[in-house]
């Protein structure tokens, strides 16, 4: 049953995600988090890390990593084949269409539409993260105390490098992951 389950999330997901494997967080973090509660936001939010850092499409990784945490290796193959065969059938029908309907502009106005839906849904998702790495799982307040300054300035940092000096973004993680483990390592020793 559980992976029936799986299955069925993902391929929702898979149905109904545009714009690439970030634009899918939301609707993963939906259907894993709040209806399903298989996961809790702290464990999605390491879902994601563990998904950006290693190869391939973090949306497809993130099903994989959800199907083996519930159900183990069985649970991995359903949940990504549950995602990846709506986009096999869509995609291989879309390039059909477009190979043979590529000029038609009521194609064109449909592509262009979708790109700020595209946005909206990748803003969304880093949003959704961005909080709960500041203020946890408490969420966003106005109260300055409650904000992880760590994270905050590792946030800076990130996007500072990612921005100015086009670092690769793997590289960014690891370097923000040793320094908040460091850092998490000092307030941890008696120093005295």
């Amino acid at each position: 049953m559980i992976y029936l389950q799986l299955f069925l999330s993902f391929f929702q997901i898979g149905l109904f995600s545009f714009g690439g494997g970030m634009a899918a967080m939301p609707l993963i973090q939906n259907q894993v988090v709040d209806i399903r509660g298989w996961l809790t936001l702290a464990e999605f939010t390491d879902l994601i890390a563990i998904s950006e850092i290693t190869p391939g499409p973090i949306a497809i990784n993130s099903a994989t990593f959800v199907g083996t945490q519930i159900a183990g290796l069985p649970g991995a193959l359903a949940s990504t084949f549950g995602y990846i065969l709506p986009s096999c059938v869509i995609v291989s029908s879309l390039a059909w269409l477009y190979g043979k309907y590529r000029e038609l502009t009521a194609l064109k106005g449909v592509l262009a539409c979708l790109r700020p839906t595209a946005v909206a849904l990748i803003f969304s998702a880093g949003l959704s993260v961005l909080v709960l790495s500041l203020w946890g799982t408490g969420g966003f307040t106005w109260d300055a105390a409650s904000i992880d300054f760590l994270a905050a300035a590792l946030f800076a940092a990130g996007l500072f490098l990612l921005r100015k000096f086009k670092m690769n973004p793997v590289l960014v993680i690891l370097v923000c992951g040793v320094i908040s483990g460091i850092c998490q390592w000092a307030a941890k020793v008696d120093w005295l």
